[in-house]
């Protein structure tokens, strides 16, 4: 089979330059194009077969849209996503195989599994938290795979993510209700990505943690995610499609 060829859309940032490097170790992959903000998207596009796209939310639904009309694989890693920016995604999935994931890492997607596990098993005894971190110059918060962690607890639990969920605490919060879902964001230095999940009830508590200490993690998997899509059928998937995890008793 003859190389990949990607589009990397959001090429000058730091994981769109991650990725490039990485497709280089990869000689199932080339990159036939890479544009930023200002570039010429749709001309790039005509020398592509699949975009990895890590540039801005804002901009992911016009780059879905020209990808299902140009019958192009897209991979989403950019975060952020308005609900409506959620559904143009969602849209583009109905005519072109979409890989749409707040995480490349096979660590924290392994995580996502093990949390999902760690809640049916715990079950609702347990209060649930998560912490995250970031470096300074995350612009979103909380982070994709912070929200996909609490997502996940919140359909474990039977509870609506928007309603349960609570951002920090500040002043005079009253005790802690038995269905909110703890979130908070840190941010400071070059932490490239940190998330800890919580389990705690009286006398014991359980946490399960993952730390990113390079960007190359995500690319490598953003790159597995765009190999995997390849002739696929049309449809929105995530990385627990693409690593078999849902499989997994």
């Amino acid at each position: 089979m003859t190389p990949l060829r990607l589009l990397i859309n959001g090429s000058r940032g730091r994981m769109g330059q991650a990725i490039i490097g990485w497709a280089q170790t990869d000689s199932e992959v080339t990159v036939a194009a890479a544009v930023d903000a200002g570039d010429d998207f749709g001309a790039a596009l005509a020398q592509a077969e699949a975009v990895i796209d890590f540039s801005h939310h804002t901009v992911t639904p016009a780059v879905a849209a020209a990808c299902a009309a140009s019958g192009k694989v897209l991979v989403v890693g950019t975060t952020g996503h308005t609900d409506a920016e959620r559904a143009a995604i969602a849209e583009a999935a109905t005519r072109i195989p979409v890989v749409f994931a707040p995480n490349f890492s096979i660590g924290v997607n392994t995580l996502f599994w093990l949390t999902r596990k760690a809640a049916e098993i715990l079950g609702p005894g347990f209060d649930l938290e998560v912490v995250e971190m970031h470096h300074r110059l995350k612009k979103d918060a909380p982070s994709g795979t912070a929200r996909r962690l609490a997502e996940i607890l919140a359909e474990t639990r039977g509870l609506d993510y928007g309603r349960d969920t609570r951002h920090g605490r500040e002043g005079i919060t009253g005790e802690r209700t038995a269905t909110e879902i703890g979130v908070h964001a840190i941010r400071g230095g070059d932490v490239v990505g940190d998330h800890t999940v919580i389990f705690a009830t009286p006398g014991e508590r359980v946490e399960l943690t993952h730390k990113a200490s390079s960007r190359e993690t995500f690319a490598a998997g953003s790159i597995r995610a765009a190999k995997w899509a390849r002739g696929r059928a049309p449809g929105l998937y995530d990385m627990e499609d693409v690593l078999g995890l849902r499989s997994l008793a």
